[in-house]
């Protein structure tokens, strides 16, 4: 198993904008009055595009798709929420919490991953969403690949019993806990709390304030020998400096992908950890990062499926 995909998917935003249903249970997300839509998303649409860039400078294999118009889909950027593919072979469809990021999901894209790529299963969990019932992705689930443990803060977009019966399926192990922000309501996706990369973890322990959940965490990290780069939640909360994504270039090197402002947050001690592992590589993302309520790691989908 690896831990990396040497091959990301992005979405380039067609209607990217301030998304009022889901910023009901996501509190990273601001509005821009001053800035009109068509403004926000050209600010988008080049800070993605210059993302795209410096990751293929990297030798990291992209795989963009642009975003259709109609319908309005003002997430679509962060497809990683509903679509998964992994290494043993399985494409999954997450469902959502949100009507207006339910048709996010796109036919003519898993057409395309199926024609490029060897699936040898599929799970469609979308039915769930006609219960209110979610598991946004790798933005719910936060998976060390190399011991198969998957890591799940509870939320209304993470839902315990389809989080347990979903790691059953495909053969990992659950370990779930609660992340809290400053003012104690839960924080929307676990991906905003960890990242997890190939022997270190960087996590927002301060945000787990169940000091049994805590010290079980700690002890699971600890006997995976996985050192942990422990964040503030001052360095969390306000930098996204939990949202990061380590990725695989195509000659075999390791990048830590994080957005400018998670990088301008760490201290030396901490970069220094995190080198040890992997190169860092930050991208300036300010306004996805603003308006959307989301950072470098949510804007890429992993794809661990063999190339036909």
């Amino acid at each position: 198993m690896r831990q990396s995909a040497s091959t990301i998917m992005m979405v380039r935003p067609a209607s990217f904008q301030f998304n009022s249903e889901t910023a009901l249970s996501n509190e990273f997300q601001n509005n821009i009055d001053s800035l009109s839509q068509d403004a926000i998303l050209a600010k988008a649409r080049a800070e993605f595009d210059t993302m795209v860039g410096e990751l293929k400078s990297k030798n990291i294999d992209v795989l963009v798709i642009e975003d259709t118009v109609f319908p309005t889909k003002p997430d679509a950027i962060f497809p990683n929420n509903w679509i998964s593919m992994s290494q043993d072979g399985i494409l999954t469809i997450f469902p959502m919490k949100t009507e207006n990021r339910r048709i996010e999901k796109r036919q003519d894209i898993i057409e395309l991953i199926e024609s490029n790529y060897i699936v040898k299963s599929k799970i469609d969990l979308s039915e769930y969403e006609t219960k209110d019932i979610a598991l946004e992705g790798t933005g719910s689930i936060v998976y060390d690949h190399l011991n198969r443990l998957a890591f799940a803060c509870l939320s209304p977009r993470t839902d315990k019993e389809l989080f347990e019966s979903y790691c059953q399926k495909i053969n990992y192990t659950p370990v779930i806990f609660n992340s809290y922000d400053d003012n104690a309501k839960l924080i929307y996706h676990t991906n905003v709390v960890m990242c997890m990369g190939s022997g270190y973890v960087v996590i927002g322990l301060d945000t787990v304030t169940d000091s049994i959940e805590k010290s079980m965490l700690e002890n699971v990290f600890n006997q995976y020998n996985i050192e942990i780069v422990r964040l503030t939640n001052h360095q969390l909360l306000e930098n996204f400096a939990g949202n990061m994504l380590q990725v695989e270039s195509q000659d075999g090197k390791l990048y830590l992908v994080m957005s400018q402002k998670a990088f301008s947050s760490l201290t030396e001690i901490q970069k220094k950890q995190i080198s040890a592992y992997a190169e860092i590589l930050p991208v300036s993302i300010d306004i996805i990062e603003q308006i959307g309520g989301g950072s470098a790691r949510c804007m890429m989908a992993e794809i661990f499926l063999e190339k036909k």
